[in-house]
């Protein structure tokens, strides 16, 4: 089995994984979401990597290993992605993205279009008409330094195991809560939440059918943050885009069913 590697590149700290022969096809650039890490991305890290896929995945700042003392806005993690695929002197990726990383991601892809040879899309939004679920709003209005101020790690393990049953070990739980009880994660909650207006979205209207690549949306068939709705409108407006609805998934879909998620991904991106 290939081994997934934790390394920093400047500011960022990422995962990685090497194929141990030839690789069989681009690399893949993996983006994780709030309020997990690049730690979400290991078993299907492992599986890409076993099929012949160099795999990278960062840290968005202020989660996961990230220590940057900068702001972890829309901005800047944007920017950050676009350092680290000119660090690494990467080409054409198949990109694949989760919840935060979506707005990130997707954003990048369209401003890089000829760098996108596949995209995966998984639980997320990218439409600048969209709205923030209640508890986005609450940290993006005046009471959001008390709610994140407020937030311990029982309350941080209940929202978790609420939302994904038993499938985060005390070990992830540790890994996910260590941002907030030692470094910015707090910070960076409200400074990604209050940076990401979906009015900034509305330059990349209909830019993700211009890249005319194939496209997967895998999406948790329970999600209550990124509903269902959002994979249509994606499957509506990329022309040829696969959806697949993962049965016995919310929101946290890789965690919950991350075998299926494997084979599905793997299956998509064989040559």
């Amino acid at each position: 089995m290939a081994v997934v590697e934790l390394h920093r590149e400047g500011s960022l700290v990422y995962r990685e994984a090497v194929p141990d022969g030839a690789e069989s096809g681009a690399p893949v650039l993996l983006l994780h979401g709030f309020p997990e890490s690049s730690r979400m991305w290991v078993p299907l890290m492992e599986s890409l990597a076993g099929a012949g896929r160099r795999c990278l995945a960062p840290d968005l700042y202020g989660l996961g290993d990230s220590a940057d003392e900068g702001p972890a806005t829309f901005e800047r993690n944007l920017k950050a992605l676009s350092d680290l695929h000119r660090a690494f002197g990467l080409d054409r990726v198949a990109l694949i993205v989760h919840d935060w990383g979506g707005f990130i991601g997707l954003a990048w892809a369209c401003e890089h279009p000829e760098q996108v040879e596949a995209l995966v899309i998984s639980d997320t939004g990218f439409f600048s008409d969209g709205r923030w679920h209640g508890p986005a709003q609450a940290i993006r209005g005046e009471q959001g330094e008390s709610i994140v101020a407020a937030l311990d790690r029982d309350g941080f393990v209940a929202m978790l195991r609420s939302l994904a049953g038993e499938v985060f070990d005390d070990e992830d739980v540790n890994a996910y809560w260590r941002p907030f009880e030692e470094g910015r994660g707090r910070q960076a909650t409200l400074e990604f939440y209050r940076s990401m207006d979906f009015e900034k979205l509305a330059p990349y209207e209909g830019r993700l059918a211009e890249l005319e690549v194939p496209t997967l949306l895998l999406w948790g068939a329970e999600d209550e943050f990124a509903p269902l709705g959002g994979a249509r409108r994606f499957e509506r407006e990329i022309p040829g885009a696969k959806l697949v609805v993962v049965d016995g998934a919310g929101h946290f879909v890789f965690d919950q069913q991350p075998r299926r998620c494997a084979e599905e991904i793997l299956i998509f991106l064989s040559p």
